[in-house]
């Protein structure tokens, strides 16, 4: 059984096998903000792996996954940034118009939500990765398992 077919899913981030963090963070609608953080995160040897950004005219929400999560918690503390957190799921595809329909078939007929979707940085094996916050990761993350899509840990998302 590779890392790919746990039946069980994570949501521990000191473990190796966990779900992967997402970050949210309200940056100041100006520019160079983004710019900022990334260099941050980068001088701290932390790796953005996905970003999605929702702009408004005051504020900018930023989406944000990144190599180490643990790490990211601490340096935000540290530096005062305010944020939020919460895992995802991330899935591998290969094939991705069917890869995508089957995950998406097995989350409907779960009755599973998906409250956000966005794609990844990273590309590893040259599969598309694909971000996705659901109602219940964990139980959704299970599903996916089972209807064998593959979904990535923490672990899969380092460089």
């Amino acid at each position: 059984m590779n890392d790919f077919e746990s039946n069980e899913v994570a949501v521990a981030t000191d473990r190796p096998d966990c779900l992967p963090k997402q970050f949210t963070v309200m940056l100041q609608n100006r520019v160079g903000s983004l710019s900022s953080l990334v260099r941050l995160l980068r001088s701290n040897s932390i790796e953005v792996v996905g970003l999605s950004l929702q702009d408004s005219r005051d504020a900018t929400m930023l989406r944000l996954v990144t190599s180490f999560p643990d790490k990211t918690n601490q340096l935000f503390l540290e530096k005062g940034i305010p944020f939020t957190q919460c895992h995802i799921v991330v899935i591998a595809l290969r094939n991705v118009q069917l890869e995508l329909d089957a995950a998406l078939g097995a989350l409907v007929a779960a009755e599973t939500n998906i409250d956000f979707t966005y794609t990844l940085l990273s590309q590893p094996n040259m599969c598309s990765l694909m971000a996705l916050h659901l109602e219940d990761a964990e139980f959704g993350a299970n599903v996916l398992n089972k209807a064998g899509v593959k979904v990535l840990w923490q672990k899969d998302l380092l460089r």
